[in-house]
């Protein structure tokens, strides 16, 4: 008797598509327009029903559901409305135009860029001496730690009034230096990305084994060799990890930090505008724009990772 060989089915497109990363993530983002269109008619019928009954116009479901994702001023912007006013300030408008995205974006950027690299910095010289000295690991971890408990919604105006006593310097990318808002938006950016750089290295630098490190001394390596080698090494995929927390945190900071500053430039500003004059489709856009830079700047970071892990010889 023979017996023929079991032929493997082929699976479904479906599944191919969803044992990757681009079948989940589409799914998510379809169900997330869903429910945002959803919202948005559920939010702003009942301001188009009292247009309905003031004007005494007789309507219909559908033409309710229509109206409402056409308002001037909803309550929760359609998300094709978001991206009809991205489409005219960010490529309907000049780059130097306050009423860019660009422009506003930029500033906002040029803070939360200059918070980065001063966080990212610092988190690691930090780390380096928490992991050398004892002392200072007894005395500075907890002031870290407790650093982050206190809310960077009360932190922002005191930096903001507390620096804003600073005479200006220079200029920078159209801002003055001290009265402009440009170094307290800085400083919250920092103190933003410090505190997950630092907590990053500190584990990644304490992540090689005893026996590596016994090995270390065997060949009677220096403080700096041990750290140029071994430690280094060991916490690049830490350092990575934590800088792509930061440089998201980054934006936020900067952003919190126009709010109370009275910025007339930036995203920040962008959204406090809105917010005055119940422009909230502008207020979504510049959030929006926010979120799509972040997203960017995550994903630089993680080429950066890709191009240094092969650089090391690790996997790409």
């Amino acid at each position: 008797m023979t017996t023929e060989a079991a032929i493997p089915l082929r699976p479904s497109l479906f599944t191919r598509l969803m044992a990757g990363r681009a079948g989940p993530v589409a799914v998510v983002s379809l169900a997330i327009v869903v429910l945002w269109y959803l919202g948005a008619v559920y939010m702003n019928a009942p301001v188009q029903i009292d247009r309905y009954e003031r004007g005494k116009v007789e309507w219909t479901f559908g033409q309710l559901v229509a109206d409402t994702l056409e308002q001037d001023r909803p309550v929760l912007p359609a998300p094709h409305q978001i991206l009809v006013e991205m489409d005219k300030t960010i490529l309907g408008k000049k780059i130097t135009s306050r009423r860019s995205l660009v422009y506003h974006a930029w500033i906002t950027l040029s803070s939360a860029l200059a918070g980065f690299l001063t966080g990212a910095v610092l988190g690691i010289v930090l780390a380096v001496g928490i992991v050398h000295k004892r002392t200072l690991d007894k005395s500075l971890m907890p002031w870290i730690i407790a650093s982050q408990t206190i809310p960077i919604l009360a932190i922002a105006p005191m930096v903001v009034v507390v620096l804003g006593t600073i005479q200006p310097i220079t200029e920078f990318n159209d801002q003055v230096i001290g009265n402009s808002g440009f170094v307290q938006k800085a400083l919250v950016s920092t103190y933003l990305c410090f505190f997950p750089v630092t907590i990053g290295m500190v584990k990644g630098f304490r992540s090689p084994d005893i026996l590596s490190l016994d090995l270390m001394r065997t060949y009677s390596a220096s403080r700096w060799q041990t750290f140029r080698m071994l430690r280094w090494p060991a916490a690049l995929p830490f350092l990575f990890t934590s800088l792509k927390i930061s440089i998201a945190a980054s934006m936020v900071g900067a952003i919190v930090a126009e709010l109370p500053t009275g910025a007339q430039a930036g995203l920040g500003a962008r959204m406090l505008q809105g917010s005055y004059h119940g422009q909230m489709i502008n207020i979504w856009s510049a959030l929006l724009t926010a979120a799509l830079i972040s997203g960017m700047l995550v994903a630089l970071v993680g080429v950066f990772e890709k191009f240094t892990t092969r650089l090391m010889g690790g996997r790409p």
